[in-house]
């Protein structure tokens, strides 16, 4: 750990023994990993949607509905 990093945990009152700070520790931990996660950011999107692009559409024929 380098000298500009601060503790994660940090006493502000009391003495906990060794023991006592190792529990609250696995208590903090294990409610931060049954947190739901934050969601992902969509993907964001890099191609044009097809359904209005002619030159993509341009192989279905007008009574393409029969098929």
């Amino acid at each position: 750990m380098s000298g500009t990093e601060e503790p994660l945990l940090k006493v502000v009152r009391g003495d906990p023994s060794p023991e006592e700070l190792a529990a609250a520790t696995a208590v903090l931990l294990e409610v931060a990993r049954r947190a739901p996660a934050a969601e992902e950011p969509a993907p964001a999107r890099t191609a044009a949607p097809t359904w209005y692009r002619p030159a993509l559409t341009a192989h279905r024929a007008a009574a393409s509905w029969r098929h």
